[in-house]
């Protein structure tokens, strides 16, 4: 069978448009859908979020610290799902500027605790020399002044946590209901 010219080109056209639609159809990426579960995902992230302030408040670190690395673990699973939607999404100039703040709270409050656990490890330092030398009470109140400036640099590595997270938490705010 001969193709003529006339049906050459109506082939060739043909084949073009087919090649076009199906081209697009590849390059167009499938938009994450938003699901119910991802919506239970954010509120149990900001709820930990609150419980771990809450405790962190109330002076029980060891607590604050697991809800601090639960609500994390659940954000960066968000993350994971959403990181198209969150590439292309643009956030407000107030959110830009909150998200600012925060993030400089949380790298301000980090330096801080990595100076605290500086000092603590000098003070722990200090009160091995003084136990070297014999002198217990100083080497004692040497050693109670370290364990308060890692306590204290402790809380601050969360209380900085916390602020990062809170950014997450304005992030995935167009998943709440």
């Amino acid at each position: 069978m001969f193709i003529s010219r006339g049906n050459c080109g109506i082939c060739v056209l043909a084949l073009a448009l087919a090649l076009t639609l199906v081209g697009t159809g590849w390059t167009q990426t499938a938009k994450p859908t938003f699901s119910p579960d991802h919506a239970i995902l954010y509120k149990r992230a900001v709820g930990l979020l609150d419980q771990a302030e809450q405790k962190l408040k109330a002076g029980d670190l060891a607590a604050a610290k697991s809800l601090v690395k639960q609500s994390n673990s659940l954000f960066t699973l968000l993350q994971k799902e959403y990181a198209s939607v969150l590439a292309e999404r643009e956030l407000s100039p107030q959110e830009d500027e909150q998200l600012a703040i925060d993030q400089k709270l949380a790298d301000d409050t980090h330096a801080q605790a990595d100076r605290l656990m500086a000092t603590a490890a000098a003070q722990e330092k200090k009160a091995q020399g003084l136990e070297a030398q014999g002198r217990e009470l100083d080497s004692k109140a040497s050693y109670r002044q370290s364990r308060d400036g890692y306590n204290r640099a402790q809380n601050l590595y969360v209380r900085s946590e916390l602020h990062a997270l809170r950014n997450q938490q304005r992030i995935f705010r167009f998943l709440a209901p």
